[in-house]
């Protein structure tokens, strides 16, 4: 499904989870890692709208590799998709292609809202046309972003990222102000010598989640 109908869908289930928790609820953090840091923007947005009381209690948003202004695969199919169709014996590919999930395409720039989207081929190249959506207000935002190389200061380093998330996507960089996400200095962190994958499971990624959690409250 669409970023944005995972994000309602989410933003529903935070609430029931809310209502029904055992005791009285002292704090909510979320850690998400890739797409699931576009859902959770999109539920604390239609949270939001909707009123409920979970983004209230929201204190911490950890990011893991979150494509913020979309990642690699998802404009790169693009142009897969485009270079296929050109040739009758290579279209059924391309038709293959045109099978991956709304949520994959959603990636070639980080939609979160159903506006992003509606009313757009989902296939075909198109510009950034994204509703800007600025982090949490009230929130300690935080993000962690991954390095395939092992030392900083690489413009190859900068493009491939973590081998599927830019640098400047996974901290929320970008040329536009009005995209461009603010988070602080110190609430950055980036893994050198670690891939996509390795965000969920490298100790120091987990050093620096509970370095933050524990320090902040």
């Amino acid at each position: 499904m669409h970023v944005s109908v995972n994000g309602r869908l989410f933003a529903d289930l935070i609430e029931v989870l809310v209502k029904q928790w055992p005791v009285p609820l002292r704090e909510l953090a979320i850690i998400a890692h890739s797409l699931g840091g576009l859902v959770s923007r999109s539920a604390y947005y239609y949270g939001t709208a909707a009123r409920y009381r979970w983004p209230r209690r929201l204190r911490k948003l950890v990011f893991l590799g979150t494509p913020h202004h979309g990642s690699a695969l998802g404009r790169g199919s693009d142009w897969v998709n485009i270079m296929l169709g050109l040739s009758p014996y290579s279209e059924p590919f391309a038709r293959l292609g045109r099978i991956r999930s709304a949520g994959i395409t959603d990636l070639r720039y980080g939609n979160l809202l159903d506006e992003d989207w509606k009313g757009i081929d989902r296939f075909e190249h198109s510009e950034d046309l994204r509703h800007p959506v600025a982090l949490p207000k009230g929130v300690r935002c935080y993000t962690i972003a991954a390095a395939s190389r092992k030392k900083a200061g690489d413009l190859i380093c900068e493009l491939l990222g973590d081998g599927l998330v830019p640098l400047d996507s996974a901290l929320g960089r970008h040329q536009d102000p009005n995209r461009s996400l603010s988070f602080a200095k110190s609430r950055q962190w980036i893994g050198f010598g670690m891939n996509h994958w390795d965000l969920l499971s490298h100790p120091a990624v987990y050093e620096q989640i509970r370095h933050w959690l524990a320090s902040e409250r």
